[in-house]
């Protein structure tokens, strides 16, 4: 058949690619150890890092797989949210689901959005298509002309997309418009904007007569139809050549739904790129930085400034981090000079001379940046704005000023989520990106920090216990949450009641399993903590009616993982026996003390010397990892009672009963 020769014949060319190609790398290797170990920050550092997370090795296990068969959850769902590919109708997505090692696993990935880790950037390239048939809020600012018609099209995207554009930009940013030669027809100008704004690829052009060759080599085989097909591929050839895109729009590609997948992939990692380097050489490199009280001098002109930009975010530096030495100083790019003000005049902003003896009275700073309408309407706090009645959707000459409430480096990060998708969320900042993604309803960048924070907030910690009561043991990884005094409650570098009033605040589950995890693996930390015996009072007084007995949420979850840390939950390890023949055996030993037992009475058997003993030696050495396996068993049964104790004590005191 036509169509499997034409995918025979793409398997040949190597067109089509392996969706979990072999990779043998020593950091794929690192990583895929990491996997199987279910460690969290060490995963989410390769992640960062751009390992490939679809990736499998000379064992063909994927990374997905290893976590799914391991019995990691958490990191699963870290794989799943980084766009680990487990479709259900795949040889590898059956095979993960099938060998997962809990019912809890595999539910998440029969539940998981399957078109989001086929295509992680799904709803990034979704936006960025949907801007060309957009026009509630208007956020066009440069007109494509051809013939009679005209395209709404924006600066800033044709600057990243194309080479001819990023030219003239540059040479003029005030360039309102653009005239395309009448030997192009419409057709083909429409088609090669929908390739640059990730659109569908259009297939009413091919139809399966023509093979696998494009139309404009069949001129003339039907009545007017493929001579006007021809014309139209012609001029998408000619004006993918003019504008400079590295890859056009390929009817070729379009026969076959897996390689027009393929190629969408690629063009949608190009877009990322391009985009990225714009978002970094003309957003970040020309943001401004100057004295919050001198803010208002800084003018941008709306249709003729660097960055292409319609609006300027403003976000005020805290406080504490203001250096006199550079206080009142213009940052920006090489060769960036600040746009001129209302009256024609260069504002140049100095330093304040007044408080140079005196550092505490620093003016506070802010940061300024050139952005775009079309791209913060991924939010839909700027979707409403700049879509009613409100100040800041009206145009104006110079570009207005919108004040954010959050740091300048949690809006930056912000900002990377809403121009290109994947920011890496320092564990320091996850919490306010957290509560400024609720504020502007992300949900999307919401999730990526609270992936951050556990996943980065949740160091693997050791659960056998040399002693009752011993503090917990630490691996090397979790030394930097350590501080030299072993003080792990000012050491954090997130405080673990601040992530609870997160999770409760913004209604955040995952954030909430993850603190009662954490909770659980360091309660010898906080369990005498007068914090933490409020942060079990408030627990207590969520629920409404409450009963004079009744369940307080977060010591039940902390309950549940401490059953966890301990492995108790699993009844074959049968500790109640153990303790028990413990107790037996401590009181044969007594006796024997005594010497009252028989062994005490008699020889050895064979007791001619070292052959006696070294028997007794063998004996005792075959005996001995079984005694250190029970007596690990029976220390971590003593010290986990001994916590559920201090947990019923702790009650007691706030007179609770749970």
């Amino acid at each position: 058949m036509p169509s499997e020769d034409i995918r025979l014949k793409l398997a040949q060319t190597h067109k089509l690619r392996d969706a979990n190609p072999l990779d043998q790398s020593d950091e794929f290797k690192a990583f895929i150890l990491a996997c199987r170990h279910g460690d969290l920050p060490k995963c989410q550092e390769y992640i960062n890092r751009g390992v490939n997370i679809n990736g499998r090795d000379s064992f063909d296990y994927t990374p997905l797989i290893l976590a799914s068969l391991c019995g990691h959850f958490e990191l699963v769902h870290l794989l799943l949210d980084s766009g680990a590919n487990a479709e259900r109708n795949t040889f590898q997505g059956e095979r993960c689901i099938y060998n997962a090692l809990n019912n809890k696993i595999r539910k998440l990935l029969l539940q998981y959005d399957f078109s989001k880790t086929s295509d992680p950037h799904v709803y990034w390239s979704s936006h960025i298509s949907s801007l060309l048939a957009r026009t509630t809020p208007w956020t066009s600012d440069f007109t494509l002309k051809t013939g009679s018609q005209s395209f709404p099209l924006h600066k800033f995207l044709f600057a990243s997309r194309t080479p001819f554009f990023q030219q003239k930009l540059q040479e003029n940013p005030g360039l309102a418009s653009w005239t395309i030669e009448d030997s192009v027809p419409v057709e083909a100008v429409s088609i090669v904007l929908r390739h640059i704004y990730l659109d569908d690829s259009p297939t009413d052009l091919v139809t399966p007569s023509a093979g696998s060759v494009p139309f404009k080599e069949h001129d003339g085989e039907e009545e007017g139809g493929g001579e006007r097909v021809g014309k139209v591929f012609r001029g998408v050839e000619q004006l993918s050549k003019q504008l400079g895109l590295e890859q056009g729009w390929d009817g070729e590609a379009a026969k076959d739904r897996r390689l027009a997948r393929q190629r969408f992939l690629d063009e949608e990692e190009r877009a990322l790129k391009q985009l990225r380097e714009f978002f970094t050489s003309k957003i970040l490199a020309n943001k401004v930085v100057v004295d919050a009280d001198q803010a208002s001098n800084v003018k941008w002109m709306s249709n003729d400034n660097p960055a292409f930009a319609d609006v300027l975010l403003r976000a005020d530096e805290p406080d504490d981090t203001y250096n006199n030495d550079d206080v009142g100083t213009v940052e920006s790019a090489p060769g960036h000079v600040v746009p001129t003000p209302l009256n024609g005049e260069t504002t140049s902003i100095h330093p304040s001379k007044s408080n140079d003896s005196h550092p505490s009275e620093s003016p506070r700073r802010c940061v300024l940046y050139p952005v775009h309408k079309a791209m913060l309407i991924r939010s839909e706090y700027f979707c409403k704005m700049f879509s009613g009645d409100f100040l800041e959707s009206q145009h104006a000459e110079h570009l207005r000023m919108i004040t954010i409430d959050v740091s300048p480096p949690v809006l930056e990060l912000v900002l990377t989520y809403l121009y290109i998708e994947n920011p890496i969320i320092p564990l320091q900042h996850a919490l306010d990106v957290l509560y400024a993604a609720d504020m502007l309803f992300l949900d999307a960048l919401k999730t990526k920090a609270a992936q951050a924070i556990s996943a980065l907030g949740n160091p693997t910690t050791t659960t056998t216990t040399a002693a009752a009561g011993a503090p917990l043991q630490h691996t090397p990884e979790t030394q930097q949450f350590i501080s030299p005094d072993n003080d792990p409650l000012e050491a954090e570098p997130i405080d673990i009641y601040d992530v609870v009033h997160a999770a409760w605040d913004l209604r955040v589950r995952r954030l909430e399993e993850f603190a009662a995890r954490y909770l659980a693996y360091h309660l010898e930390d906080y369990i005498d903590d007068p914090d933490f015996h409020d942060l079990i009072r408030e627990s207590a007084s969520r629920i409404k009616k409450r009963e004079e007995t009744d369940s307080i949420e977060l010591l039940d979850d902390i309950r549940h993982y401490l059953s966890d840390r301990f492995r108790l939950r699993f009844p074959d390890t049968r500790l109640d026996q153990l303790m028990e023949v413990g107790d037996e055996e401590d009181g044969q030993g007594g006796e024997d003390a005594t010497g009252t037992g028989r062994k005490d009475e008699e020889a050895p058997v064979g007791g001619h010397g070292e052959e006696g003993a070294a028997e007794g030696a063998h004996g005792l050495q075959s005996e001995e990892p079984d005694t250190v396996t029970e007596d690990a068993f029976a220390s971590d049964a003593i010290h986990h009672q001994l916590l559920l104790d201090k947990i019923e004590d702790m009650l007691e005191r706030l007179k609770l009963s749970a």
